[in-house]
């Protein structure tokens, strides 16, 4: 019987270990608030004032698309909102927070102090990471500053084993295209439950094992108010009660058990991105990799063997063309999303910071900067040493490359610039994220023409895409769906067509020789639209088919082959002649940035989970 004491005193330490988890936890989650929205800012004020009455809740976790398109107005406006909380509140970013924000999302991180969050409250860890698209359209993803931080904060924990609660947007599914990272990390500790927001619904997911909650929309939406869920969790169970303002109405709606589903010692395997096809083009070769700590949303260029690139940390730095190796670092205080420009020794480019950058090419050091009033976003373009770029602040400028002197300012932009501009027979061509499309004279930055697609929601702007040029015509796609060809002289529309089997989006590129315009639809073909006929004519039909494709970048043509980036990390090179997939090479699971080929067998490409890889090919024999 000696063995019944120390097996008594065993279950006694179990339970007191099992009972420091086990504390009542209760919490208001509140999530898509859209603020800018018609009814948001108003729903949002009535929940504030229905949770600030409620003793029993102890913080407030608001769980993504916090604004509609991520404005500083509409920021500034749910942050005072927020403050009229009389209880701890927790914040983290959705996709209308970062894709079609005026500051790059950098404006978030600047209002809320941050865009994730970690505390300890009643025996429990909670972890939550922000999600995008950043400023490019293509799944969500959760972004790679926001992934390290994560394992940071896990790999910190003084016990392991307790219980986590992990949060983000979007559900932990294949709408993210890094769903598996997080969960991956979230699995090595005792992850018990999973909040998300984004589909506007009260809904129970299960992802690999891992019980994950959807929250409704604060938006009252076709209802007479909104509402937010009231969470407890007790004995081993989450409780999810739906609850009303004003008419205090409170439904409980689902129980979920807390238990530790013990993932570190499972063998069970689950589905991840296949890099099959990286076998079936053994033409192709991974010359280099490097991998990046943050996000690159952006291009990149190439200058004296070195290939310059931009993070979301806001660095600017040269990587060895030939090894791949860091040369050296430049910081800037914000996001950056503008694709560098190289013009001799000179390299220019946009910060969120609200700058606009020039450094040497050879060293990185400071040679100017100019002040904008807002962020810059856009791409610059250099011609005759002058830099042509637009910003966030309404304003189009030309900047000298060596001395960083104003050259010119068209300030009459409605909306903010994130695309690079087309210069096309004395003119700069852009449009922005206001509806217009805009001519400017390359000279005196006077306005020739302005162009409006109609559309009253704005998030149809063709706003994302590079213009391309030839033949007296500018061509533009947007996510209208719409293809659009405008006289360069007049603005007037040569035509505009819209087909149900031919949905373009924003990615588009040019011919070498100007024949062609490629462009790249949401079922995932390419085409070559004639720059010469009268109406969309194809001339030129690819035998590429992808899933479902969103991203926007740039295609791009180089020595008869026709790159194509994807939204999933997958870089294709089509034959200009036959239209014949070359080879296909997948890097990662994000958006690919535009392909910056070089030499005649040589590509770089970037994704935005901060990966870069260098490729080298052997042309097949053409047949």
């Amino acid at each position: 019987m000696n063995y019944i004491r120390p097996l008594l005193l065993s279950i006694a330490l179990l339970c007191i270990h099992v009972t420091l988890y086990a504390q009542s936890v209760r919490f208001a989650f509140v999530t898509d608030t859209h603020i800018g929205g018609a009814t948001g800012a108003d729903d949002l004020r009535r929940s504030v004032q229905d949770i600030n009455s409620n003793s029993t809740l102890e913080f407030v976790l608001v769980t993504g698309d916090i604004t509609e398109f991520g404005s500083d107005t509409e920021l500034a406006l749910a942050r005072q909102i927020l403050d009229s909380l009389n209880k701890p509140w927790y914040v983290i970013g959705g996709n209308h927070d970062s894709n079609w924000s005026e500051s790059g999302a950098n404006s978030f991180r600047k209002v809320f102090g941050s865009e994730t969050f970690a505390f300890v409250h009643g025996g429990y860890q909670v972890a939550a990471t922000s999600s995008g698209p950043n400023m490019r359209m293509s799944p969500g993803q959760v972004p790679r500053e926001n992934l390290v931080w994560l394992d940071s904060v896990l790999n910190s924990m003084k016990d392991p084993e307790m219980p986590l609660i992990y949060i983000n947007h979007y559900p932990q599914d294949s709408s993210l295209n890094n769903w598996y990272d997080a969960i991956d990390k979230v699995k090595k500790r005792n992850v018990q439950l999973m909040l998300c927001g984004h589909g506007h619904q009260n809904r129970l997911y299960n992802f690999e094992g891992i019980p994950q909650v959807m929250g409704r929309s604060n938006l009252r939406a076709k209802d007479s108010i909104g509402g937010y869920n009231i969470v407890t969790i007790k004995n081993g169970v989450a409780s999810f009660e739906e609850r009303k303002p004003v008419i205090q109405s409170q439904d409980k709606w689902l129980e979920v058990p807390m238990e530790n589903y013990h993932f570190a010692s499972s063998a069970q395997q689950y589905p991840r991105p296949s890099f099959a096809v990286n076998a079936k083009y053994p033409r192709v070769k991974k010359v280099w990799e490097f991998q990046d700590k943050s996000d690159i949303g952006s291009g990149m260029a190439i200058g004296k063997g070195l290939a310059i690139a931009a993070n979301t940390n806001g660095d600017l730095y040269a990587l060895d063309l030939k090894t791949g190796k860091k040369k050296w670092n430049f910081k800037t205080e914000g996001k950056i999303y503008s694709t560098p420009a190289i013009s001799g020794n000179y390299v220019l480019v946009g910060s969120s910071d609200n700058n606009i950058y020039c450094v040497s090419l050879s060293e990185g050091k400071l040679m100017w900067k100019y002040a904008t009033e807002k962020a810059v976003l856009g791409s610059p373009v250099i011609e005759q040493n002058v830099a042509y770029i637009g910003g966030s602040d309404g304003h189009f400028r030309a900047i000298q490359v060596k001395t960083g002197k104003l050259v010119w300012d068209f300030a009459e932009v409605k909306g903010f610039v994130v695309t690079r501009p087309l210069i096309y027979e004395g003119k700069i061509y852009f449009g922005c994220w206001g509806h217009d499309f805009y001519a400017l004279d390359q000279k005196t930055g006077s306005l020739v023409w302005k162009w409006n697609n109609g559309h009253a929601n704005r998030m149809f702007s063709p706003a994302a895409c590079y213009p391309v040029a030839a033949n007296g015509r500018v061509f533009i796609v947007a996510p209208d769906r719409y293809m659009t060809a405008l006289d360069a002289e007049s603005g007037k529309v040569i035509w505009r067509q819209q087909k149900k089997d031919f949905r373009v989006r924003e990615s588009m590129g040019i011919s070498k020789d100007g024949s062609l315009v490629y462009v790249k639809t949401m079922d995932g073909e390419v085409f070559g639209v004639s720059t010469i006929a009268d109406t969309l004519h194809v001339g030129l039909t690819t035998s590429l088919k992808l899933p479902y494709e969103l991203s926007p970048s740039e295609i791009v043509e180089n020595h008869g082959l026709i790159y194509v980036p994807s939204n999933s990390g997958l870089a294709t090179a089509i034959d200009r002649k036959s239209g014949r997939v070359e080879w296909q090479y997948k890097s990662s699971n994000a958006l690919v940035n535009p392909m910056l080929p070089f030499g005649k067998k040589s590509v770089l490409m970037s994704t935005m989970d901060g990966k870069i890889v260098c490729l080298d090919y052997q042309n097949q024999e053409r047949q």
